[in-house]
């Protein structure tokens, strides 16, 4: 029976908000002891939410209020951004890790991590799928083949990691075949590796993009009328292994915009990804 556990850290406190009166008085602002506000991407794997823009709260510190008058307060918001990005503009590109479940399934064989907010999705015919619940087009899943039709003994048996790599591609454009007239899609390799893990065992990584075009009017007589568009654009990281005469591909999904923003973290659940011997 598979088994979730949890490793996530604990959530952040609230933080205190400042009040700006709009009554012709002074304003009065909470000062903390250092930078006023500090900016935070919502982008960030740390935030509650995935909506994307630019969100501040105010730091957990004792404070103490005093009287800045109405002509200085824009002055004093615009320093307290230049002197926030300065002190937070690297961190902000570091995309700190967010929390992670660990998921494992003893009865088949393997464990892996993935994003502590993500979903799980029942009846999608994978072993297992989780779901970003913001970002429909991201998810991961595990596929695991027969135990009566297969008989690996290592993943070198699907040869080297570029030629398990084709069969991957293949594998993705099998389940992208569409009878929609006008879609056209392409697909590029873009990397493969191989690599021993902490528990001994060889695993295969494989990165593909894939893009998906169509005619805005599929029924249009006339060339000029059947513009071709972009569909989608996804990323698509595999990662195989084999134990249990049997192999396993776990399989993470994501648009390429996001990817770009959260490879750090996307990696890290790939390099989680074991296969775990079966008790016979």
């Amino acid at each position: 029976m598979a088994a979730v556990l949890e490793s996530v850290p604990s959530p952040h406190s609230s933080h205190p908000r400042t009040a700006v009166s709009r009554r012709r008085r002074p304003f009065v602002w909470t000062h903390t002891g250092t930078s006023p506000l500090r900016f935070l991407s919502a982008t960030s794997p740390n935030t509650a939410s995935r909506r994307r823009g630019i969100f501040c709260e105010a730091q957990n510190v004792p404070s103490r209020a005093f009287a800045v008058p109405r002509r200085n307060v824009m002055t004093l918001m615009l320093s307290s951004f230049i002197f926030s990005q300065v002190g937070f503009h690297d961190s902000s590109l570091a995309q700190p890790s967010i929390g992670f479940r660990e998921y494992i399934d003893t009865f088949d064989g393997y464990t892996f991590k993935y994003p502590q907010n993500w979903i799980q999705v029942r009846g999608a015919g994978a072993d297992i799928f989780f779901r970003d619940p913001f970002v429909l087009d991201e998810n991961i899943s595990v596929e695991v083949s027969s135990p009566s039709s297969s008989k690996y003994k290592s993943v070198e048996d699907l040869g080297p990691p570029q030629k398990a790599g084709e069969k991957v591609l293949k594998q993705y454009l099998t389940e992208f075949m569409s009878t929609r007239l006008g879609v056209r899609r392409e697909s590029n390799i873009l990397s493969t590796s191989s690599r021993v893990a902490d528990d001994g065992k060889i695993y295969y990584q494989v990165e593909i993009n894939i893009k998906s075009y169509a005619n805005n009017n599929e029924l249009a007589v006339m060339p000029q009328e059947r513009i071709v568009r972009l569909e989608w654009n996804r990323r698509y990281l595999s990662v195989l292994g084999v134990e249990n005469n049997r192999l396993y591909e776990l399989r993470l999904q994501t648009p390429e915009n996001v990817f770009l923003e959260e490879e750090n973290d996307l990696r890290q659940v790939m390099d989680s990804f074991r296969v775990v011997k079966v008790a016979a």
